[in-house]
């Protein structure tokens, strides 16, 4: 079989299906190096929590091997978790036409082989939480129960995105947790920032999907919000933006890190004005994008950290 008959429907293009081995190209595509958008999304609020946890210690010092080790277990836990989800969602995938073709509904790879690669990406994932302190080590574990239990959420509640955004924001905590050893307030109005911000991207990345899963059972936001879906990126998405806020003002942070929020917040609502529901390349754009708004914000918390530090 060929590697262009077996690109994943909404990634094509990319150096997997143009450059990696044709043995490892069903599991580069089941950990979602193709479409590598979703480990920058699960990155993103681990590097603003370690910013943030390092401008409140007045610490630089030890802020880019966090990071560093936040991105190694961001792509390796993510990628464990599409696995995950692959093996949950075979028989589902199948019926959906922008899923069929993953790997194990297409016939690309066995359950039994994804769940050796989920093993071997959780042992990365493992390697990589084992740097951290006592503390941190046993934040990160308590994540898993929450991504166990995504995968099914999309079959009893309109709202699994809610559950993405207490598995994929968890990184908003473990900031503090490797830096501080604790989680402070400001930490948990991140958290809660984020989940918002998770809420409405992932909203806008359902609509892909919406005609589908309405036909096969599959529930979610976008289904639950349907014409309503811009004001309720509005309330979600302005949620995010005050609750982050709040952790700034919580964590005294200055100028740069209130400049972040700022662009970050004009990015949102520039993906708001953009929105067409009825427009799924569209949806995937805008849905990729938040990769740059997580970034902005990035941007200035680092700013306020290193001055802090000076």
């Amino acid at each position: 079989m060929s590697g262009a008959a077996t690109r994943v429907a909404d990634a094509t293009g990319n150096w997997v299906d143009s450059h990696a081995p044709l043995w490892s190209r069903p599991y580069l595509r089941l950990c979602r190096l193709d479409r590598p958008i979703g480990s920058w999304l699960l990155l993103l609020p681990c590097w603003w929590s370690a910013a943030i946890a390092a401008g409140v210690a007045h610490d630089l010092s030890r802020l880019p091997g966090f990071l560093a080790l936040f991105f190694i277990g961001a792509f390796a836990m993510r990628g464990a978790g599409c696995t995950w989800n692959d093996i949950t969602d075979r028989d589902l995938d199948g019926k959906v036409e922008r899923t069929r073709s993953r790997p194990i509904p297409a016939g690309q790879v066995t359950v039994i082989q994804a769940l050796a690669f989920l093993v071997l990406q959780a042992l990365v994932g493992l390697a990589v939480l084992l740097q951290f302190n006592a503390f941190a080590i046993a934040t990160g574990i308590a994540s898993l129960i929450i991504v166990a239990a995504y995968p099914f959420m999309k079959r009893i509640t309109y709202w699994p995105q809610v559950v993405l955004g207490l598995a994929f924001s968890w990184g908003a905590l473990m900031g503090f947790a490797v830096t501080l050893a604790r989680i402070d307030v400001a930490a948990l109005f991140l958290y809660a920032g984020s989940i918002a911000w998770v809420i409405g991207y992932d909203t806008i990345y359902a609509h892909q999907d919406s005609e589908d899963d309405l036909l096969i059972g599959i529930k979610s936001t976008a289904l639950l919000f349907g014409a309503r879906t811009t004001p309720a990126l509005m309330a979600f998405y302005g949620l995010a933006v005050a609750l982050i806020g709040a952790a700034l003002m919580l964590a005294d942070a200055r100028w740069p890190a209130w400049l972040g929020l700022a662009m970050f917040a004009a990015h949102l609502a520039w993906q708001i004005a953009r929105l067409d529901i009825r427009d799924t390349a569209r949806c995937l754009r805008l849905f990729k994008s938040n990769r740059d708004a997580g970034l902005l914000l990035a941007a200035g918390l680092l700013v306020d950290a290193a001055l802090r530090a000076g």
